[in-house]
């Protein structure tokens, strides 16, 4: 038989058993989410901050990247405006960002405005993409420049802005129905896919990022290729034999599969690891799923801020060693944080364990919410846990604005890590005041959430199915409130609570039985159902692993979610002679008057300070702490998460 008969008798075994595996269906996380657009957010807590980001922060950015020339750069390499190149080559990623922060906010609130000048950027862009579906403005201005193409793999960002591309392109669709965006994603996915992949170029990107953005234009168009390519890429890091290994910095030091340590830049990691747990669902390879797990065990259990945040080292925006947390020095990009927080709620989806998500609400109510101003138009990219008393002030803008363009997508689509599904179970896992329409089988279900938390823990939700019904609702019971501050030993509670939390149903008090961090309640839903959740709020005090050395004889304040910080203005002009002893008592009170209504935290302190006899004299100060996330909004002043709690860490006892 020649090989062309063999072909033919291959393709028709293929054809006859086509059914039997076309049937098969697609791989998916076990969980699907509710999407953004089916969670409505009430005032609340997060409500005025998503609008903020509606009417401030996505505009500001917008303005910014005309201004700093990134939309510009895209209309001279349409030959629409003469002129040279501006800015960082990677800032095509930015306007791409804020796209996705617009359609985010269109799908939310419909703005005929905004929908019109996205529309006019979007027509910039197209204009800019080369014939073959290349497009990266850095070399195609003033000219193309086709020989430069993919020559700088490893540091250009060429597969980086693509994946942004992508991201923004699938979102402008799924909010306005528009294609245009989506067919210039398309048209580029299909360029980079005739260069890249097996028996054609081998090398992967410096930067991740490419592979979330295959994985979502996948979704979008069922195109299998697509997946493909984001696994292609992933499969080669760490593989000398295709390119020359970039190292530990863009972890291409080794196969991901056999990866167990977080290294290397911090956010380059949370995106590898994001697009890792995606391949893990949908091509149901338990080698990423394993190698994904150890990684997450090594970064929650020895290198997370309390906060949430991620990446210790300013050099190389880099995780450190183990244990290695410093807290005026801390990078803790804001970019790593979100990063930290959508690798975090795949695993989630993936595993179902409500771990995940008490990662993820420590991010979202802490390190990276600090990384943007209450107005909505100032920006930290770095966000460390202490500072002298010069302060710090976020900024307004950055050469490299990646942070501020992140925050513009982030916002608006935290409502969509609020809830999740599966065909007879709904899981609630955030508590934000609003409703949700959650597909259920072939029927739904609204939940409406009413809740002042994260000042307070209660919790009522009223269940509304659309028809008499038994499922499952599943109510997340918080980490922090099971006495655990994190999901390893990484950080614990010194003064362990015996406050129980009390779940309701119409009244009637309920067992509590949890499982994977979830409250399982099954029984027959009717319409008017009321969940009822308390969780006790006392102010607690938190230690780390004595392996960390920078919080040594130090201690922490936490009140539910939140992670609290003392800046000097607040106690005295200087926290250096501070202590707080073990047997201090801590309150709460909520202030509606300072820094857009945030719950304070006062309680007894000592100010320590050395006399000429060499006796260490001790004075009773109230302390005053605040959110971590709202600090340096009152000029230049201390701060610090971690306070002395021994005495040799007190600066005037010293």
């Amino acid at each position: 038989m020649n090989a062309c008969a063999r072909l033919v008798a291959v393709c028709a075994v293929l054809v006859i058993l086509g059914p039997a595996w076309a049937a098969e269906a697609p791989k998916d996380y076990p969980l699907q989410p509710v999407p953004f657009s089916a969670v409505t957010v009430s005032s609340g807590f997060w409500g005025p901050r998503i609008e903020t980001n509606r009417t401030v922060t996505v505009p500001y950015a917008f303005k910014k990247c005309e201004e700093t020339g990134r939309i510009s750069n895209f209309a001279k390499a349409a030959g629409i405006e003469k002129g040279k190149f501006e800015g960082a080559f990677f800032n095509d990623s930015d306007v791409y960002k804020v796209i996705e922060g617009a359609a985010y906010c269109l799908k939310l609130r419909p703005d005929a405005d905004l929908e019109k000048y996205v529309d006019g950027v979007i027509d910039k862009i197209a204009a800019a993409q080369w014939d073959d579906g290349y497009l990266y403005t850095f070399y195609s201005v003033p000219e193309h420049q086709p020989e430069k193409r993919w020559t700088r793999i490893s540091t250009n960002h060429e597969l980086y802005c693509a994946g942004h591309l992508m991201e923004a392109a699938v979102a402008y669709h799924e909010a306005t129905g528009k294609r245009k965006l989506l067919d210039v994603a398309i048209r580029l996915a299909d360029c980079i896919d005739s260069v890249f992949g097996p028996g054609k170029r081998c090398d992967p990107p410096g930067h991740q990022e490419v592979e979330i953005g295959l994985v979502r234009l996948y979704r979008a168009t069922g195109e299998r290729r697509y997946l493909d390519l984001a696994k292609f890429f992933l499969d080669q890091r760490g593989r000398p034999e295709g390119h020359k290994l970039y190292g530990l910095q863009s972890q291409d030091h080794k196969p991901v599969v056999e990866q167990s340590e977080a290294v290397g830049h911090a956010v380059r990691a949370g995106y590898m690891y994001s697009a890792m747990a995606d391949v893990a669902a949908l091509t149901g390879d338990e080698a990423y799923r394993r190698a994904v797990g150890r990684l997450w065990e090594n970064v929650v259990g020895r290198k997370l801020y309390i906060t949430g945040s991620v990446g210790a080292r300013g050099n190389g925006e880099a995780f450190g060693d183990d244990y290695e947390l410093p807290n005026a020095s801390a990078y803790n990009e804001t970019c790593a944080a979100i990063a930290n927080a959508l690798w975090n709620h795949r695993l989630f989806l993936l595993e179902g364990d409500a771990k995940y998500l008490d990662v993820l609400e420590r991010v979202i109510y802490n390190g990276f919410l600090s990384g943007v101003s209450l107005q909505g138009d100032r920006f930290f990219y770095p966000n460390p846990l202490a500072a002298d008393r010069r302060g710090h002030e976020r900024q307004a803008w950055f050469g490299c604005a990646c942070c501020p363009t992140n925050v513009a997508r982030f916002v608006p689509s935290v409502p969509g890590y609020a809830y999740a599904h599966t065909a007879d179970a709904v899981y609630v896992n955030l508590f934000i005041g609003g409703s949700a329409a959650v597909p259920l089988g072939a029927s739904a279900v609204v939940l409406r959430q009413e809740t002042n938390y994260p000042w307070d823990g209660e919790v009522r939700i009223t269940i509304e199915p659309k028809t008499e019904a038994e499922f499952v609702i599943n109510v997340r019971i918080p980490g922090w409130a099971r006495n655990e501050p994190v999901p390893s030993d990484l950080y614990a509670f010194l003064d362990r609570s015996d406050e129980a939390v009390a779940l309701r149903v119409n009244s009637k008090p309920v067992a509590l039985e949890v499982e994977k961090g979830f409250a399982r309640l099954r029984r027959r839903w009717k319409s008017g159902d009321v969940i009822s959740l308390s969780l006790p709020m006392p102010v607690r005090r938190v230690v780390a692993h004595e392996a960390v050395k920078d919080d040594a004889g130090r201690v922490a304040l936490e009140r539910g979610p939140v992670v609290y910080c003392a800046e000097g203005i607040d106690n005295g002009g200087s926290l250096s002679a501070l202590l707080v002893p073990d047997g201090a008592k801590f309150e709460a009170r909520f202030r509606k008057d300072l820094l857009g209504g945030v719950a304070v935290v006062t309680g007894g302190a000592e100010s320590l300070a050395r006399n000429e006899d060499g006796m260490v004299r001790r004075t009773p100060v109230e302390l005053t702490a605040i959110p971590y996330y709202a600090w340096a909004h009152r000029g230049p002043s201390e701060m610090a998460v971690w306070l002395a709690r021994d005495e040799s860490k007190v600066e005037g006892a010293k």
